[in-house]
């Protein structure tokens, strides 16, 4: 498993992402199909963006209170 990978979402997951988010940067990285534009929301969109980008910081702007 690659530990880049596995390191970013178990800190996105501490510090308590949008699970949307977190779902794009996971399909982003791994470079999944997009989802289906029904179920796209702007979360997604941009932790899928972020996840093709391998960025590790962009997450922090989709912290949930």
């Amino acid at each position: 498993m690659n530990m880049q990978y596995y390191n970013a979402v178990v800190e996105m997951e501490k510090a308590g992402v949008d699970p949307e988010f977190l779902q794009g940067w996971q399909g982003g990285y791994l470079l999944n199909p997009m989802r289906e534009e029904q179920r796209v929301t702007e979360a997604y969109e941009a932790g899928y963006a972020a996840g093709q980008e391998k960025d590790m910081e962009a997450y922090k702007e989709w912290l949930q209170g």
